[in-house]
């Protein structure tokens, strides 16, 4: 069963993760689950927040999980343990341009052969859910403490604790997100370009249904502008918006927000109205790109191990797919070796390379794209969405990526 210390944390475990976040979490439960011996290293909690009365309210942190999330959540049997009528399924996927001849380019379940494109998750519901998985899982510590140092050694890494205690690992996963202390114990360089730009999201109703639809709008000097679906006549909204006009955004009400989006939501969605309790929020956008996502006895995944621009929605996706590979990599190792042979994880690098450098060049290629304003860049890219939509089987390839088929 797992148990939960808040002192002295175990001296030997095979795996040890670090890390609070659904992707560390997701790492915990496959470990687990394939027999390995398993301590989560997780911040001290802080005051708890009041348990909520009746319906909960729709979380502004939402995630466009693809086929690859699905599938290994569901082989962890989380999948099942969410909240289902808190889950909308994603059939169609709409991007516009911007301006007076704004391209458009238009995916579809039904065009791309599968029963749905996405499927849009709240972070407290895919939490929620994990937690719940986590309190009955075989194999799994859970530590609450501060590490103050990480040593690596040729045959373990210890992960030293505020107050003396140690945790030793043949194998240390550094699930801890963009700012990474894992990653920086390892002296891992680092590229990092700020986008000057914020993800401004909250939740509105809608007075149209969207009929499962996910709408983009590349709109240049303002951002990138994404509405996606979730149950009944709502959505959630994404924007990634300059720093200047996030402050204004954010200076302003809800309300005042849904009249901006009106010009681009009208059209589809109706009127949007904010839902309540109004709760929105902002999040800096940066790109990082770590030089490696391994060292001696460490894997770096999820932001750890990468950050790019959300107008993909695969920021999450990413990470699920960093543990799957991890996990096979682990599984396929020769006998001898142990989860964290050298080896092992030069396998895990070499598997993830492709995906997240792809992702990295189609992410940040795009927001410099958009960003421009040049007239002339603006008509030759409208023009590209328009003759991208008239080639199915290019279209096809493309999904195929983004859904992790």
């Amino acid at each position: 069963m797992t148990s939960s210390k808040t002192a002295q944390a175990p001296s030997q475990t095979t795996i040890c993760i670090v890390g609070n976040g659904a992707i560390a979490k997701t790492a915990a439960l496959g470990f687990a689950q394939a027999g390995h011996s398993v301590t989560l290293l997780v911040p001290p909690a802080g005051p708890a927040a009041p348990s909520a009365t009746g319906e909960q309210p729709w979380d502004a942190r939402v995630y466009a999980l693809n086929h690859t999330a699905h599938t290994l959540l569901s082989s962890l049997k989380v999948w099942g343990a969410l909240d289902a009528a808190r889950i909308a399924p994603v059939d169609t996927m709409v991007v516009g341009g911007d301006g007076a001849q704004a391209g458009a380019l238009a995916f579809d379940a039904f065009g791309a052969h599968v029963g749905t494109l996405a499927w849009i998750v709240e972070d407290r519901n895919l939490n929620q859910a994990l937690d719940a998985a986590l309190k009955f899982a075989p194999n799994i510590q859970t530590v609450s403490g501060r590490a103050s140092a990480l040593v690596l050694g040729v045959d373990s890494a210890t992960v030293q604790l505020d107050g003396g205690a140690s945790i030793r690992a043949s194998l240390v996963v550094g699930a801890d997100g963009g700012q990474s202390w894992v990653r920086g114990q390892c002296d891992i360089g680092i590229d990092y370009r700020s986008y000057h730009q914020r993800a401004i999201v909250t939740n509105f109703s809608c007075e149209k249904p969207h009929h499962g639809a996910a709408f983009q709008w590349f709109t240049g000097s303002e951002g990138i502008v994404a509405l996606l679906p979730l149950p009944g006549n709502r959505v959630s909204l994404v924007w990634s918006a300059p720093d200047g006009l996030a402050d204004t955004i954010m200076s302003e009400s809800l309300g005042e927000l849904a009249v901006r989006l009106s010009v681009l939501a009208d059209e589809k969605l109706g009127t949007l109205r904010p839902l309540q309790p109004e709760v929105v929020k902002a999040l800096p956008l940066a790109l990082i790109r770590p030089h490696t996502i391994v060292a001696p006895r460490v894997a770096l995944v999820g932001d750890a191990a990468h950050v790019v621009h959300p107008l993909a929605g695969h920021g999450m996706n990413l990470g699920f797919a960093d543990i799957a590979d991890l996990l096979a990599a682990v599984a396929g190792r020769e006998e001898q070796r142990s989860v964290g042979d050298e080896r092992v994880l030069a396998r895990y690098a070499r598997a993830r390379k492709e995906d997240i450098l792809l992702m990295q060049l189609a992410t940040d290629g795009l927001a410099r794209l958009f960003a421009t304003n040049l007239e002339p860049v603006r008509i030759a890219r409208n023009l590209g969405l328009n003759l991208l939509d008239k080639l199915p089987m290019l279209k096809r390839r493309l999904m195929s990526h983004a859904m992790g088929k």
